[in-house]
């Protein structure tokens, strides 16, 4: 059985070496649409379109809709998560 921090470790070995980048943005920044994120972030669109859906089933990242845009922020897991990145 894996502890909450085992189970974040391993997430960490499996994402892409983006999604911290993706992440810590959004920690930084606060929400803002893939866009801004793709400039902040400093990931090219393409490849943010799939770290944002890894990040969104791990429930790291939540995604509204409003208008034409698709907001991104960070849940509370995705900090929990960055922090204990983070830590080492």
């Amino acid at each position: 059985m894996l502890t909450l921090n085992e189970y974040f470790i391993k997430a960490c070995d499996r994402l892409p070496e983006e999604a911290i980048r993706v992440m810590s943005s959004l920690e930084g920044k606060g929400s803002m649409n893939k866009e801004g994120l793709s400039l902040t972030a400093k990931v090219k669109r393409a490849v943010l379109d799939h770290i944002v859906m890894q990040l969104y089933a791990l429930g790291f990242v939540e995604i509204e809709t409003e208008g034409k845009s698709k907001i991104c922020s960070l849940t509370p897991l995705g900090n929990n998560f960055l922090e204990l990145i983070k830590a080492g």
